[in-house]
């Protein structure tokens, strides 16, 4: 199932616990053989636990590291307490959407143990694995509590209908979707998708608008290389659809306990939650100052220009500023640098990995603070995949 990883990585603890630098050490030991250590994982799972196999895609190669990654990622963090409870948190209610029950959690915790074992030969001792089943206690607790608080609040997962589909460029589609019920969400937040096409594979899609009146929720998809969901519901998906929903996620949201201007940085359909960032500003009748950088490799990539262009002709406070690459060049840093200054703005980031991280720098670069950049994490969006 599918992997959140913290939003911000912290500074390493100075004063590392005895159970943190056991772990540590492990990782060391094991990544030069990940991918055999996530191999024997999944083969000691499913030939011990079958019943399980129901749980996972029936294509592996799209689920390959992702469950083995998250349980090690939430134990490099075992002395980061705030970070990690968000995380495990995070996961456990995502989880519920798998059919994942407490019951289901010593069978995960066994088969890691199984092939940390194996593959970490170098180091494993009694006192590492009792580390490690101490760590996978905790961690597993916490996904557990998670998911039954969750229980009593909100559904494992939400049917959604498609009731729109525009196709903006031959692989870049606009879809509009009502839920069987109520959704919660924050404007900048997104959600796990799937398909009735390709079972049990889910896909992150931020929301393209703020909360509306209606219910109705809206994603702009991408269709990408060998991308099975984003090409079912670019090139597949119709009116009349069914889908499925996992509950929100994310932090990328409005804070509307200051007066900060904003200054948003969208590449390709990043531009999505940017707009329902931009709309959420609105509907809350600030009129802070909202700066737009939408970022596009060719002018036909900027395919929801025109709405961008009449959200600002409605709002005086928002500016709107295409910038297009040249050449290959990443042109989105140098439009930053050239307005402002930013200091005093909250930023926020949103699109492909490697626009992120170029835009992240070019923040930093300009004067703001790294806590004052929100962005949805670079590792997950790797993870994820499309």
């Amino acid at each position: 199932p599918h992997v959140r990883v913290p939003t911000q990585r912290s500074a390493p603890t100075p004063t590392a616990s005895p159970d943190a630098i056991l772990i540590r050490r492990t990782m060391t030991e094991i990544g030069p053989v990940a991918d055999k250590v996530t191999s024997y994982f999944y083969a000691l799972l499913f030939v011990r636990h079958p019943d399980l196999r129901s749980l996972f895609p029936a294509a592996m190669d799209t689920q390959r590291d992702r469950l083995l990654k998250a349980l090690l990622t939430a134990a490099e963090h075992i002395d980061n307490t705030p970070v990690l409870v968000d995380y495990l948190q995070n996961l456990g209610r995502g989880h519920r959407k798998y059919g994942t029950r407490a019951e289901h959690y010593p069978a995960v915790g066994e088969c890691l143990i199984g092939a940390l074992s194996k593959y970490a030969v170098g180091v494993w001792d009694g006192e590492t694995e009792a580390a490690w089943v101490r760590t996978y206690t905790t961690i597993s607790q916490v996904m557990i509590d998670a998911a039954a608080a969750d229980e009593l609040r909100s559904p494992a997962w939400w049917y959604a209908e498609v009731v729109a589909h525009d196709l903006r460029t031959s692989d870049v589609a606009v879809i509009t979707v009502r839920p069987d019920q109520p959704y919660p969400f924050l404007a900048g937040q997104y959600t796990s998708l799937e398909t009735p096409w390709w079972p049990r594979i889910w896909r992150h899609y931020s929301f393209a608008s703020a909360p509306r009146s209606d219910g109705l929720l809206t994603f702009h998809v991408k269709a990408v290389p060998a991308g099975w969901v984003s090409n079912a519901l670019v090139h597949r998906a119709r009116p009349g659809d069914i889908l499925r929903l996992g509950p929100p996620a994310g932090s990328m949201t409005v804070d509307h306990t200051t007066d900060s201007g904003l200054l948003c940085l969208g590449g390709g359909t990043g531009i999505a939650p940017i707009k329902a960032l931009v709309e959420d500003v609105a509907e809350h009748g600030e009129r802070r100052s909202v700066e737009v950088f939408y970022g596009a490799r060719t002018n036909q990539d900027l395919y929801d220009i025109d709405t961008m262009l009449r959200l600002q002709q409605s709002h005086p406070w928002l500016a709107v500023r295409p910038v297009v690459d040249r050449h290959g060049l990443l042109q989105l840093p140098d439009a930053i640098r050239e307005y402002g200054p930013w200091a005093e703005y909250d930023a926020y980031v949103s699109g492909p990995p490697g626009m992120i991280r170029s835009g992240v720098d070019a923040l930093r670069d300009v004067g703001i603070p790294s806590e004052r950049i929100r962005h949805d994490s670079v590792e997950e969006l790797v993870v994820i995949g499309d």
